[in-house]
């Protein structure tokens, strides 16, 4: 059920350019996720869009309190999807 909501949360964020990055991201990954992982993706999902989609646009600086390492792996996922 947890693997179910998260998979939702990130098709269904509030804005569609998170929606295309965390989507295809957690159909992708969540099911693989032990608990600690999937702790660590609801973390980072708890942050607000417009936040995420500064760093994932390189706009801004990952801040200390944000899984820098898990960000990186969601941004690099989303490059190779979309051939960047």
């Amino acid at each position: 059920m947890r693997r179910k909501r998260l998979r939702y949360r990130a098709w269904h964020r509030g804005t569609r350019e998170m929606d295309l990055v965390l989507g295809p991201f957690a159909d992708a990954h969540v099911e693989s996720y032990d608990s600690p992982a999937l702790d660590r993706l609801e973390a980072l999902m708890d942050e607000p869009d417009t936040d995420l989609l500064k760093w994932v646009m390189g706009q801004e600086p990952v801040p200390s309190h944000v899984d820098a390492e898990l960000l990186a792996f969601v941004i690099a996922d989303h490059q190779k999807r979309v051939g960047q």
